[in-house]
């Protein structure tokens, strides 16, 4: 027997018995959708956070008070004890980083209530910003002007609005000048920006820019500790060089002893994608773990169907064997209709699970992204387990005696 007619005989058994096949099958199934579904949402998440979350530019970098990714207790710990970081920080790293081409700072409150006449609304984030914030961060406007260094000095009460605040709170008129309310105080509206849409089913434009000075002001200065920009001045000034000149300003200004480590985190976009596969990964590897299980099962049930189907062809093998087929022709035919299960198996797996991770793009607005790696691998995943589990059914029948076949009656 050939590889196609044996192919062809698995596919007429799996025709045959409906009912027995789906339960033959569940196992991979699952085991299979489920290992698509979450690679394919890790791999569109890892392209998202590449692309949007974490993509601060290969040239810049950021200092603060903790790492903006603790991944264990003793590292919460032992940053809580750390001096905040102040505005006085950033004027001297301002000052002294000469290698610096922009220098940046920022705090941010969550929550806010923003309000313009009888409209409002009760989610948005309060963003404290100096001037360099904005081309660190790649702000682009539709309309209206960027805070200045003179707004920030004075501690004005102006604001630039992201799309979502204009869009709900002013729709059909003009926001430049107008006075909205964030969290009772009034600023005057001298920018909008260009909206950047959802990430991870999150507006990214319900937020509201005010001077770094002013948000002091209106949430208190106590107790809070400043983020850090920098944008290294790029050719012929290596990011190295610019992160080592903030670092001697802050060990400076925060008296860290020689051989010491620093007292504060610098952190660059690497780092913060180094530390988001790490996590990623580890989830990925959680979920073929629990998936595995669900393998074993399914290959154990594919085991026990190809049992039966020697038992009910026994006469058949016997019939094969007389009129000169090998051990080895059935052995190969047993385990092609084992393989041929898994694979029929494995094949809805992946379309379920793109579909469910497809799904849930479309609800939710969580990234996913198939990759013909990932589509590969579980079909692999499913040969493998009927190749594994088909081998002992397919030695059994192999070794049937020819004449005990014949006489063989179910």
């Amino acid at each position: 027997m050939n590889t196609v007619e044996a192919i062809r005989i698995a596919l007429q058994s799996l025709w045959a018995n409906k009912l027995r096949s789906v339960l033959t099958l569940l196992g991979v199934v699952i085991a299979v959708a489920t290992v698509i579904a979450v690679e394919t949402f890790v791999n569109g998440i890892n392209g998202y956070v590449a692309e949007k979350i974490f993509n601060l530019g290969a040239d810049v970098f950021i200092v603060s008070k903790a790492p903006n990714v603790i991944t264990n207790l003793d590292q919460f710990l032992e940053s809580e004890k750390r001096k905040d970081v102040h505005y006085e920080d950033f004027l001297a790293v301002q000052e002294a980083c000469t290698a610096c081409k922009n220098v940046g700072a920022s705090i941010r409150q969550d929550s806010v209530r923003v309000k313009y006449n009888e409209q409002d609304i009760s989610d948005s984030t309060a963003r404290g910003w100096t001037p360099g914030m904005t081309a660190i961060y790649d702000l682009d406007l539709q309309s209206g002007r960027n805070l200045s260094d003179a707004d920030v000095n004075a501690g004005s009460q102006v604001a630039v609005i992201g799309s979502d605040i204009a869009e709900n709170l002013m729709a059909g008129i003009d926001p430049l000048g107008k006075e909205i309310k964030v969290n009772g105080q009034t600023y005057s509206v001298i920018g909008v920006a260009k909206p950047k849409g959802k990430a991870m089913g999150q507006s990214q434009d319900n937020w509201v820019v005010i001077p770094l000075t002013s948000w002091m002001k209106q949430f208190g200065s106590q107790r809070v500790s400043l983020h850090i920009w920098a944008k290294a001045k790029g050719v012929g000034t290596p990011l190295e060089e610019a992160i080592d000149q903030v670092r001697v300003v802050m060990r400076s200004l925060r008296h860290d002893a020689p051989g010491r480590p620093d007292s504060f985190a610098a952190e660059t976009n690497d780092s913060f994608l180094s530390i988001w596969a790490d996590l990623s990964g580890s989830f990925f590897m959680v979920a073929v773990a629990l998936a595995s299980i669900s393998l074993i099962v399914g290959g154990v049930v594919i085991m026990n169907i190809m049992l039966v189907s020697v038992t009910e062809r026994t006469r058949e093998i016997g019939i094969r064997k007389a009129l000169g087929a090998r051990p080895g022709d059935i052995l190969q035919q047993f385990l092609i209709e084992s393989s041929t299960l898994a694979l029929v198996g494995g094949a809805i797996g992946v379309l379920l699970g793109i579909g469910v991770a497809k799904t849930v793009t479309i609800a939710v607005g969580m990234p996913s992204e198939v990759k013909v790696w990932t589509v590969l691998a579980g079909l692999l995943m499913a040969l493998s387990v009927g190749v594994f589990f088909g081998v002992y059914p397919a030695q059994k029948a192999a070794k049937l005696d020819p004449i005990q076949a014949l006489r063989f009656e179910l």
